[in-house]
């Protein structure tokens, strides 16, 4: 697929086939995530990668909408929060930032394999420490289901370029 392609067929998916995700699929997403640029390619994360069969009930504390535990997996991003570049000049820890787009990266492989999606960060945080028995530095940034979509996009109108770009001259 055109990497043009990818990103105008990528969208929230909120719903999910009880179909396997295969393994070569799940690796495919996993490594997109090792060649997503981070500060400095520190790569301060980790990828959690969660069995929804297993941890239905701890998930949905987590997100709780029923769609979110149908995809066969759940992904979850967490930034190493002490392992991050930090810009000397105002300390601005870029974490965040990295997990971000390693989370991207991931969301838009799995498009490529014709899988869906759904970029979660209104979670419980303090539920999704507890659940990954996460660290202080370690803060979970985006979770996503991981699986074979089994509902259309919303309508979701887009800004023009008018209304957003500034050129500097």
């Amino acid at each position: 697929m055109e990497f043009i392609d990818v990103i105008n067929e990528r969208y929230s998916v909120r719903g999910y086939l009880d179909k396997e995700v295969e393994a070569e699929k799940i690796e495919y997403v996993l490594k997109a995530a090792t060649i997503a640029p981070t500060g400095v390619n520190y790569q301060p994360f980790k990828v959690y990668v969660i069995d929804t069969k297993k941890y239905k009930d701890e998930l949905s504390e987590i997100y709780g909408a029923n769609w979110f535990t149908e995809a066969p997996y759940v992904l979850c991003v967490v930034a190493l929060r002490d392992k991050a570049w930090t810009r000397p000049w105002d300390g601005k820890n870029i974490a965040d930032i990295d997990a971000t787009i390693v989370m991207d990266h991931m969301i838009l492989a799995a498009t490529d394999v014709g899988l869906g999606t759904c970029f979660i960060g209104a979670f419980k945080k303090n539920k999704t420490h507890q659940f990954l028995q996460l660290e202080e530095n370690e803060e979970p940034v985006l979770f996503t289901p991981l699986g074979y979509g089994n509902a259309e996009p919303r309508d979701t109108p887009r800004k023009q370029l008018d209304e957003f770009v500034v050129y500097i001259d």
